[in-house]
C-alpha cells in the first residue's frame, strides 16, 4: 500500500482484533467466516424479488425518523471509495480470492484525488496558484457544450460528456454525481483555508488531502455508521475492537459478506421519489432529471441543495431515507436502463449475486456471531412468512434477504438494549458493516486511527457531519 512521505508504517494492528482469520490479498475480496453456502433454486430466488413479489414495496412511502435520505447516496460514494468488481457475473461461480478489487480497500477518496496530481493531472488545475492543487469542476470550463448556469453546478466534462473524475460510476445518477461535486468543492475550500497558513504547491495538496480524508473518515464513523448501525455496536467496536473482520497481514481487504450482502442494506433504502430542491416538486429517481447517469447537467431542476437531504445548520425539514425492511421501491425491481430480456430487478440481482459468491445462510452467519436461537428464530419465521410461496426458505435465508428482515423484525440498537425498528441495520448486519468500514480505516496507516488516534475534526476545518462536509 502506498504511504504519503513522512508517515511510519503503523505496527501492531492485530491488536485492535481479539484473533486472526485467514490472510487475504488487499487487492482482492474474501470471506470472513468459513461456512456452508447456500443454494436455492434459480425460480425461487426470480420469484422473491419480482416486481409485484414479496419484496415489492410499491409507491408508499414508508420513512424512517431518523435517517435523512441524502446518507443512502453517502454509502454509495463510499461503496465506491472502496470497492469496483468487473470480472465476477450471475452465470459461474465466483471465488473471492481470484477477484481483483479495482478501488483501494481503503477509504482515502481515490474516487475524488485518482492517484494524485503527477500521476493524474487532467483532475487538477494546470496553471496558476493552485496548479497541481485544486481539483477542476465544470465551473472551471467545461468542453460538455453547456450554459454556464448548468456548467457551474456539473462535474468537468469532456467534449462527448464523459465526466472527468476518479471513478465513472459517481456519475451513473444525478444525485451521486452532485456528491462528487461537493466533495471536490469540499477539497478546494480546505485549499483555501490551508493557504492562509502559508502552506503551498505539493505540501499544500498532501496537507489538504490528509485533512479532507480524515474528516471525512471521521464522517463515516461518527455519522453515518451510528445512523445505519447504531450506537451501540459502533461504541462497542471502538471500545472492545473487532471480532470478525481481522486480517494477518497489515492489507486490508474487502469481504463478501460486507459487499454483495451487507452493504446492499441501502437498495431498501432508496425511495421512489426525491426532493432536492426547496419548495420545488419531488422527483422521480429514475425520471428524466435524476435517472439517466454519464451525461451532462441538462436541467436545473436537478441541481441539489444538500441542506434538502442531509441535516445542516440550515435547520430544513430534510426528506428521510425509506425504512429498512424486506421492501424496496417498485421502479428498484424493473429498472429501466436494463434490457428487458435481462434481470432488470435490483432485488433479484442481488439475491443472484449472493448464491453466485457462495454466501451462507443468514442463519448460519448469525450463529457463527453468537446470536441467540430465538433471535434468529423469529427473523428466519419472519422471513419464510414474507417470502410466502414464492421461495422454500427451510433450508436458510439468503444472507442479504436475512438481514433486511432482521432489520424490519429486529432494527437498528440505537441504544445499549433499545432498538428500533427500520431505522437501520440490525445486530448480524450491523456488525458485518461497521466492523469492515471501522476495519478499513484502521488497517490504513494513513488514516487518523492508524496514524493519530488523538486527532479531532476541531484540529483541523472542524467538520464532524455529512452536512457540514458537503456544504462546507
Amino acid at each position: 500500500m502506498p504511504h504519503h512521505h513522512g508517515l511510519n508504517e503503523f505496527n501492531g494492528l492485530h491488536d485492535f482484533c481479539h484473533y486472526g482469520h485467514q490472510s487475504q490479498q488487499g487487492d482482492r475480496f474474501g470471506r470472513i467466516f468459513n461456512l456452508p453456502p447456500l443454494y436455492l433454486p434459480v425460480s425461487e430466488l426470480k420469484s422473491l424479488g419480482a416486481q409485484g413479489g414479496p419484496m415489492d414495496g410499491g409507491k408508499t412511502a414508508k420513512r424512517t425518523k431518523s435517517v435523512p435520505v441524502g446518507q443512502v447516496f453517502f454509502g454509495q460514494f463510499v461503496d465506491h471509495d472502496i470497492t469496483l468488481d468487473v470480472t465476477s457475473s450471475f452465470t459461474q461461480v465466483a471465488n473471492p480470492g481470484v477477484i481483483p478489487n479495482v478501488r483501494t480497500p481503503t477509504l482515502d477518496l481515490d474516487c475524488i484525488y485518482g492517484l494524485g496530481p503527477e500521476a493524474h493531472p487532467y483532475l487538477y488545475h494546470a496553471t496558476g496558484d493552485y496548479a497541481g492543487v485544486k481539483l477542476l469542476a465544470g465551473a472551471d470550463g467545461t468542453a460538455a457544450n453547456q450554459v454556464q448556469s448548468l456548467a457551474k453546478n456539473d462535474l468537468a466534462r469532456t467534449s462527448h460528456g464523459t465526466a472527468i473524475i476518479g471513478d465513472p460510476r459517481n456519475d451513473e445518477n444525478r444525485i451521486v454525481s452532485q456528491l462528487q461535486l461537493a466533495m471536490i468543492r469540499f477539497h478546494n475550500k480546505v485549499v483555501d483555508e490551508l493557504h492562509s497558513s502559508s502552506l503551498t504547491g505539493g505540501e499544500l495538496f498532501e496537507e489538504t488531502r490528509e485533512a479532507v480524508t480524515w474528516h471525512y473518515q471521521w464522517v463515516v464513523i461518527h455519522d453515518y455508521l451510528l445512523k445505519m448501525c447504531g450506537q451501540a455496536v459502533v461504541a462497542d467496536i471502538l471500545g472492545n475492537g473487532r471480532k470478525y473482520y481481522c486480517v494477518d497481514s497489515h492489507d486490508p481487504y474487502i469481504p463478501v459478506e460486507f459487499s454483495v450482502a451487507a452493504y446492499r442494506f441501502g437498495h431498501s433504502m432508496i425511495p421512489q421519489k426525491i426532493q432536492i430542491q426547496k419548495g420545488k416538486s419531488a422527483l422521480e429517481v429514475f425520471g428524466s432529471a435524476l435517472g439517466k447517469g454519464f451525461a451532462p447537467l441538462a436541467n436545473q431542476k436537478a441541481v441539489v441543495d444538500w441542506h434538502e437531504l442531509v441535516k445542516t445548520s440550515a435547520g430544513r425539514n430534510v426528506q428521510k431515507a425509506e425504512k429498512l425492511d424486506s421492501k424496496m421501491a417498485t421502479d428498484l425491481l424493473k429498472l429501466p436502463f436494463i434490457p428487458a430480456d435481462d434481470i432488470q430487478s435490483l432485488a433479484t440481482r442481488n439475491l443472484l449475486r449472493g448464491q453466485a459468491f457462495l454466501l451462507p445462510s443468514g442463519e448460519n452467519v448469525a450463529r457463527a456471531m453468537a446470536r441467540s436461537q430465538a433471535e434468529i428464530d423469529k427473523v428466519t419465521q419472519a422471513a419464510g412468512t414474507i417470502a410466502g410461496s414464492a421461495a422454500d426458505l427451510s433450508s436458510g435465508t439468503p444472507l442479504w434477504f436475512y438481514l433486511l428482515v432482521e432489520a424490519e423484525k429486529i432494527g437498528r440498537e440505537t441504544m445499549p438494549g433499545h432498538f428500533d425498528k427500520g431505522e437501520g441495520l440490525g445486530p448480524v448486519g450491523a456488525r458485518i458493516v461497521a466492523e469492515t468500514l471501522i476495519g478499513l480505516i484502521e488497517l490504513d496507516s494513513r488514516s487518523f486511527l492508524a496514524s493519530n488516534r488523538n486527532w479531532d475534526p476541531a484540529d483541523s476545518v472542524g467538520v464532524s457531519t455529512l452536512g457540514e462536509m458537503l456544504t462546507f
